[in-house]
């Protein structure tokens, strides 16, 4: 069995000793890391390797940055999402361990959808979806994990009239996280709790929605069929949502059958 993980951790810095006790506890053997917010020689190689982790980091300062962390051996297979030129952007990471293809993904957000940021976010997704297609015709086992920024449907967020518009639950966004799960690709959590109501992964800080769990459900794991049919469980943890310096999101994890 092999259990992966994905986390948009906010700052790894500002949530390491969050994380730390979460790999302690989950024991991930492969966790897909999102907003590390450092730079690549900055991120806290030292500390997770002492865990038993292999550590692969696509850093940038202040902001974004993506990274994987695996018990397994790491060979890095592309630092930037193909088909972009020069990306100034630190969001995409895929790797090769564990006998299966991995991409951590921090999908741009898109606010606001007036701004250049909208089209910036689809024309992202429409490469996303061009380089799934690709893996999807390798036959790899893949998973494709990380923080989407896109809400699926209305029964993913606490609220569907407050997100309208946002360019998180706009008809455009959600087409086209759709044309790639078309693809082939398998939403791990919906496949094996399709019904499963107030299935969210992120809180904001802002007007006590932790509280009130007004959350969404933005992280995904999508699974080429390879992956899928190895998928025997998909779960999101909210405890470290609850701690003391959370991170606004939480992890979502599947295990994939040997």
């Amino acid at each position: 069995m092999i259990k992966i993980a994905s986390w948009n951790v906010n700052s790894v810095k500002a949530r390491l000793q969050n994380v730390l006790d979460w790999v302690k506890t989950a024991k991930p053997d492969v966790l897909l890391l999102q907003e590390v917010k450092c730079q690549t020689e900055n991120f806290p190689r030292l500390e997770f390797e002492s865990e038993g982790y292999n550590c692969a980091v696509v850093g940038q300062k202040s902001y974004n940055g993506v990274a994987v962390l695996s018990r397994g051996e790491i060979e890095v297979i592309a630092e930037v999402l193909p088909g972009g030129g020069e990306e100034e952007q630190a969001r995409y990471l895929e790797v090769e361990t564990c006998g299966i293809r991995a991409a951590t993904i921090y999908l741009p957000n898109g606010n606001p959808v007036s701004s250049e940021k909208f089209p910036y976010k689809l024309g992202w997704m429409e490469r996303l979806q061009a380089h799934a297609a690709a893996l999807r015709l390798s036959e790899r086992p893949a998973v494709l994990g990380g923080d989407y920024n896109v809400i699926p449907m209305p029964e993913d967020c606490h609220d569907p009239k407050i997100w309208e518009g946002d360019a998180l639950f706009r008809p455009e966004s959600r087409n086209a996280l759709r044309r790639i799960v078309h693809l082939g690709y398998t939403d791990a959590l919906r496949a094996l709790h399709p019904e499963k109501a107030r299935a969210f992964t992120f809180w904001d800080y802002q007007g006590g929605a932790w509280d009130q769990d007004n959350g969404i459900r933005i992280d995904h794991l999508l699974l080429s069929p390879q992956a899928a049919d190895r998928l025997e469980a998909c779960e999101i943890d909210r405890e470290p949502r609850g701690r003391q310096k959370a991170s606004d999101h939480t992890p979502i994890w599947c295990e994939l059958s040997d």
